[in-house]
Formats: structure tokens, C-alpha cells, sequence
């Protein structure tokens, strides 16, 4: 899976849902690559009937294949402590070990963050535009290394749900370590940072 360009990013609907099941899918075929679970634990679970939950810690596994409770497909996780204003979000590997981390921009127009690699070397930036959902992901010199762009889910949808769906397009290609850190990118944006 890691070895792709693009992914359509699929959001489960759910009434009074307190955890996040996202659908990684094949843009072209809608074939399934893979699921991204959120897994906060039973006190986050509980602290959410009272704390929004952006501000309180979870931990979401991304696994390759329709079948997340198959522990044999986690490719990495992307985990939040509490934060209250500039999060710093680890991605780790199947193993756990630190492979790189995003950190929010407090000031930003359109909302952003920068992407690190494991050496805390900043690798990429992720920037918003102030018109909504479509973010750009940009190499160190300031070329566009990707794109991440809100798809329209329908009016039934879009009006009395949350759940979003989502492109994560990259314009070259990239090692597995880095496709990790970019596809953390883009998943990061929906499940830690825009989810109420």
C-alpha cells in the first residue's frame, strides 16, 4: 500500500460514534488497501461525553487490508497527547518506533503544520487555504510535493454527519518511510486536527 501516489480517504458514518473508522481505498477502482482505527482508550472514551475531543489524547492504527483487528497488517499509528494549542502528533512504525512527527502552526491563515522526520529534521509543510478544505504539502524549497482535497459526500451527508471523505494525492514517488510520513500527513488533518 505504501508504494502509491493516491488514496480516496472514506470516513464511517455513525450515530453518537466517540472513535473514528476510515476506509482506505484505491481512488480508481475503490478497491480496499487499507482502515484507519481509532483507538483512544475506555477513560478517553468516557472523558468525551465532557471534553471536546481535540484536546484530549487518542491513537489511531493504519493496517494494510479491509481487517483491522488483523495485528499482522499495521503498517504505523499516529498518536496525540492532551493539547491545547500547537499538538505535537508522533507517527510510529508497525513496531512502534518514532519514524517522524507533524507539529500544528499556531499562526496560520488556512491551518497548516510541518512534517519532521525522526531526526526531528523538518522533511515537508502541510498549508490550507482560507477557503476550506484543500491542502497543499510542500518540500523544503517550497515545491508541491502533494495534495490533500475534501471530496463533496452528498447534501444527506455533508448536512447531518461528520464524516468526510477525502483525496491524498502525491506527485512523486516515495520510499515507504517516506510515503508514511506523508500519508500520516493526510489522515492527520481529518482525525487529530479538523474533527470535532
Amino acid at each position: 500500500m505504501l508504494n502509491r501516489k493516491t488514496f480516496f480517504i472514506r470516513e464511517h458514518v455513525g450515530f453518537m460514534k466517540f472513535s473514528d473508522t476510515y476506509d482506505i481505498l484505491d481512488p480508481e477502482t475503490k478497491a480496499q488497501l487499507g482502515v484507519a482505527k481509532e483507538k483512544p482508550g475506555l477513560i478517553v472514551h468516557l472523558l468525551r461525553f465532557l471534553v471536546n475531543k481535540r484536546f484530549l489524547p487518542t491513537k489511531v492504527f493504519i493496517y494494510q487490508g479491509a481487517k483491522p483487528e488483523d495485528e499482522s497488517g499495521l503498517l504505523f499509528s499516529i498518536q496525540r497527547g492532551v493539547s491545547l494549542f500547537a499538538p505535537k502528533v508522533d507517527i510510529c512504525d508497525a513496531n512502534g518506533r518514532s519514524v517522524g512527527y507533524l507539529r500544528n502552526k499556531i499562526f496560520s491563515i488556512g491551518g497548516g503544520f510541518n512534517v519532521f522526520d525522526a531526526s526531528g529534521l523538518q522533511y515537508a509543510q502541510v498549508k490550507g487555504n482560507w477557503k476550506g478544505w484543500t491542502f497543499r504539502i510542500l518540500d523544503m524549497a517550497g515545491q508541491e510535493i502533494g495534495t490533500i482535497t475534501k471530496k463533496w459526500a452528498g447534501l444527506g451527508k455533508e448536512l447531518f454527519t461528520s464524516a468526510d471523505n477525502y483525496m491524498i494525492g502525491l506527485h512523486r514517488d516515495a520510499d515507504p518511510g517516506t510515503a508514511v510520513l506523508l500519508l500520516a500527513a493526510g489522515l492527520a488533518i481529518d482525525i487529530i486536527y479538523k474533527e470535532k
